[in-house]
């Protein structure tokens, strides 16, 4: 071979490797800015956007190669989720997704396990946890579905445990009665079935269900129900935003009930909105703690946010803060896909989700909690941190950021309870 010809190839390949640096990595983003679950959409996803344009900027993506995030708000319409997949699979070619909701994550199921793409959803979905589809009450395998935080199921699982003891520290000899309330859809009813049977178990009495719907409304007459029923705990199932309107209506009708909320049924917007109607509303927090919480990794935390498409110093609701870490987790199982093999595929990313035991993405320690994902659970944390909102005053007057500097909001912690790794429970 002459030395002109090894040159031309030497420099074909040179340009070839500077073409793969330069391809960008196509990455998908479902969000909720519009639906009926945007007043916690809007936080999360903006939390996810903010980390992905963090990592294009600081750490020039993955592997040398620029993120190439495709963002869709589909209002919350599973058929405009499931269609827009179809054109991010077939056009984009994605190799990863950040989704949102419970009706299009689990009817994407079969399409992102055929596809072999990583799904790391905004539901937290018992049936999205058992990769193997051998648990007891598994629907369906589930191989390529990943979220950061506990399920719904083992969320609520750790409120009615705490019940149960805050039950025996009044004092109480009689049985405490347990109601669920949420819209009659897959999202609040995810976790149903398993909060009953636990809270059934634990010696609940166990009360019919009160529904109401996704978008805000006039709930007297279910608080009406509520009060009536004699119910103890009531878990709302639903977000914040008709949440809201339960607390209202039940504060003015005089419900006396301890309210359990899920991980997207309260936060600091909703403790603003609700005012005293939210104090001592229990839910779940997904990070080691809220905004402005000491920890390592709130300089990286400002610095994601400060950098964002709408950049802001003062305070991000929890939801910003779980979104982020789910965008963080996806990032870095991208990064072991890379450094482990150099094509970032769907299953490679999938498999970085297996690599690391107690899993905090580098740079937001003391935010993230830690994940351990493996092949044939994916029930990422199992040690749920419950917060008490406390409102302690008129949250009229001032801000987010103004109320919880001056106390007249705060988030409590109350207790971590960490839930045995029961198989009769994965997938449920």
């Amino acid at each position: 071979m002459s030395m002109r010809i090894i040159l031309l190839a030497a420099a074909v390949a040179t340009l070839g490797s500077a073409a793969h640096a330069q391809q960008r990595i196509p990455v998908g983003h479902l969000m909720d800015n519009s639906g009926p679950t945007s007043d916690v959409g809007v936080p999360y996803g903006q939390g996810v956007a903010d980390a992905l344009a963090w990592v294009n900027r600081t750490r020039n993506g993955v592997g040398g190669r620029q993120l190439a995030v495709s963002g869709f708000d589909y209002g919350y319409q599973a058929p405009r989720a499931i269609a827009q997949y179809q054109a991010w699979v077939q056009r984009e070619r994605v190799v990863a997704i950040q989704g949102w909701g419970t009706v299009d994550t689990e009817a994407l199921i079969t399409f992102v396990t055929r596809d072999r793409i990583p799904y790391i959803s905004g539901s937290y979905s018992a049936a999205l946890t058992d990769p193997t589809g051998r648990a007891p009450r598994s629907d369906k395998a589930a191989p390529f579905n990943f979220f950061y935080g506990p399920s719904y199921s083992d969320a609520l699982r750790a409120m009615i445990m705490w019940a149960a003891e805050e039950w025996k520290a009044r004092g109480r000899q009689d049985r405490p009665k347990y109601v669920h309330m949420g819209a009659n859809h897959p999202y609040p009813n995810s976790p149903k079935a398993a909060g009953e049977a636990l809270a059934a178990e634990l010696g609940f009495e166990v009360l019919p269900a009160i529904q109401f719907t996704l978008t805000p409304g006039d709930f007297t007459a279910q608080c009406l129900s509520l009060r009536n029923s004699g119910a103890n705990y009531a878990y709302l199932g639903n977000t914040a935003g008709s949440n809201i309107s339960v607390l209202r209506a039940c504060q003015t009708v005089g419900v006396n009930v301890q309210f359990l909320g899920n991980v997207w049924g309260m936060d600091e917007n909703a403790m603003r909105a609700a005012g005293t109607a939210a104090n001592g509303v229990v839910f779940p927090l997904r990070t080691a703690v809220a905004w402005g919480g000491d920890a390592p990794g709130m300089a990286t935390l400002r610095e994601i946010s400060q950098g964002g498409a709408t950049p802001q110093t003062e305070y991000r609701p929890v939801h910003y803060l779980a979104g982020v870490c789910s965008a963080m987790l996806m990032v870095e199982a991208m990064e072991w896909a890379h450094a482990h093999g150099g094509e970032v595929t769907g299953e490679r990313i999938r498999n970085g989700f297996y690599a690391r035991k107690d899993w905090v993405p580098r740079g937001l320690e003391g935010v993230c909690n830690p994940s351990t994902f493996t092949n044939e659970d994916h029930r990422g944390q199992m040690t749920i941190s419950l917060y008490r909102a406390v409102v302690a005053g008129d949250t009229t007057q001032g801000s987010v950021a103004e109320l919880m500097r001056n106390g007249t909001m705060r988030l409590e912690r109350v207790t971590d309870i960490t839930l045995e790794r029961r198989q009769e429970w994965l997938g449920w």
